[in-house]
């Protein structure tokens, strides 16, 4: 990152999963380059957009151009689009410009410009939610709660301060930097959303007929045993046994039978994909009825 866009970025995390990747990137840019970078936290709503009081206050406290949105992982490349588009139209109402390309630890759905990896492998803020991420849950943006002039909303789960494990896991992470040596160059920025054409093959394959039922890559599957009952999964048949030995065991005990494939669907980009089926689908909103943000 600091290779592509400069050494006095702003690291401003998409919240709630590319929270704690902020936070260790703020604490590798100090160890590794003496830098200290500031870090910010902001809400993005798919359908509703990113908090525009919150770009507000970052255009009046930094450049803008120097402000690098983070996030964890890529899935279906929503989230990129859906920032896109909002600081499309925030630049219209206001000359104030943001890059939109968005940086993540992992980019299986090839449609970030700086990543990582491009390997699928799990990341913590994908399964453990709240409990990685300062104990905050999905952001909300619902007019019930908030009044003209406010910053988003967010969810917090006071109750479960006893099983966080944020700073837990920010201190595992950074207590291997010393043995890092070396780091690899930038790498190639090809951006060919391979990710996205897999999932519309797999629409088209299995008969789903919304994209919004598959859930790609390991990550999204993990989210989705964990939280509802997937109709089926499907296992890329060379993925690494040992990435996949969790989402076996939970496919395991709720009962949802795990397909291989090989060439069915093409070349897939993810190691793993789960599938919901139309007939045992939910609203968008849960029955609180807030608008939350999803991948």
């Amino acid at each position: 990152m600091l290779a592509e866009r400069g050494r006095d970025v702003v690291l401003v995390s998409l919240a709630r999963a590319g929270t704690p990747v902020g936070v260790l990137l703020r604490r590798w840019a100090r160890h590794a380059h003496g830098l200290d970078l500031p870090h910010y936290a902001v809400s993005i709503v798919r359908g509703r957009g990113i908090d525009r009081l919150a770009l507000r206050h970052l255009a009046a406290h930094h450049d803008p151009a120097r402000v690098v949105f983070v996030d964890g992982w890529t899935g279906k490349g929503a989230i990129s689009r859906e920032l896109a588009g909002a600081l499309a139209e925030h630049e219209r109402d206001t000359g104030a410009r943001f890059d939109p390309d968005l940086a993540v630890l992992a980019d299986p759905g090839r449609c970030a410009t700086t990543f990582g990896t491009r390997d699928d492998w799990l990341i913590a803020s994908a399964c453990l939610n709240s409990t990685v991420s300062g104990l905050v849950s999905r952001t909300v943006l619902n007019p019930r709660l908030l009044g003209p002039g406010q910053y988003h909303g967010a969810k917090f789960y006071a109750e479960l301060a006893d099983a966080d494990v944020s700073n837990d896991f920010l201190d595992t992470v950074s207590a291997e930097f010393a043995g890092v040596t070396s780091t690899p160059p930038p790498p190639v920025r090809t951006v060919d959303h391979a990710g996205r054409a897999a999932v519309d093959r797999i629409v088209d394959a299995y008969g789903i007929g919304d994209a919004n039922l598959v859930k790609p890559g390991v990550g999204e599957t993990t989210r989705v045993l964990l939280r509802r009952v997937p109709w089926r999964v499907l296992v890329r048949a060379d993925a690494p046994a040992a990435d996949l030995a969790h989402v076996r065991l939970l496919a395991q005990r709720r009962g949802v039978p795990v397909d291989e494939i090989g060439d069915e669907v093409g070349d897939l980009p993810y190691n793993c994909v789960g599938l919901i089926h139309p007939r045992y689908t939910r609203g968008a909103t849960g029955a609180d009825g807030l608008a939350a943000a999803g991948r």
